[in-house]
């Protein structure tokens, strides 16, 4: 069982699907800055002076003994826009790859190793000079 689990651990797939992840969540780290510390706060300066992350409806005040019950409408406004973000540069970066995909050139058709008797209409080597069914010359 453990060489079998090796022997998938160590597939190509599943190597890259890792470094995929670990990529992904380091680019989602970068995007969440950006929408935080370079996005919103110009956002929330139009807006009034509004900080998105302090945006919150209040459920249940806070006691001595318990914490505000809150729901943060501001984090999750955050949020959607890292989300939109993330989706953006994603769809930017498979639509240059099929791009790329697509401006490869086709190969060059292969030379044709057959032509045709024109007696018999048999197919025969290129560099025939004689038919090998009819027996005339071409």
């Amino acid at each position: 069982m453990l060489k079998e689990f090796k022997e998938f651990a160590m597939r190509g797939n599943v190597m890259d699907m890792a470094v995929g992840i670990i990529i992904g969540a380091a680019f989602g780290k970068i995007v969440s800055s950006f929408v935080n510390d370079v996005i919103m706060p110009p956002i929330g300066y139009l807006l009034g002076n509004v900080d998105f992350s302090d945006l919150v409806i209040t459920m249940k005040a806070a006691t001595s003994e318990t914490e505000a019950v809150v729901i943060k409408y501001g984090a999750f406004i955050n949020t959607v826009i890292d989300f939109i973000i993330v989706a953006l540069a994603i769809f930017m970066v498979i639509k240059q790859m099929n791009r790329l995909k697509k401006a490869e050139p086709a190969p060059a058709p292969a030379e044709p190793t057959t032509k045709d008797c024109p007696k018999c209409f048999s197919d025969i080597p290129i560099k025939a000079t004689r038919c090998p069914q009819c027996t005339s010359e071409i």
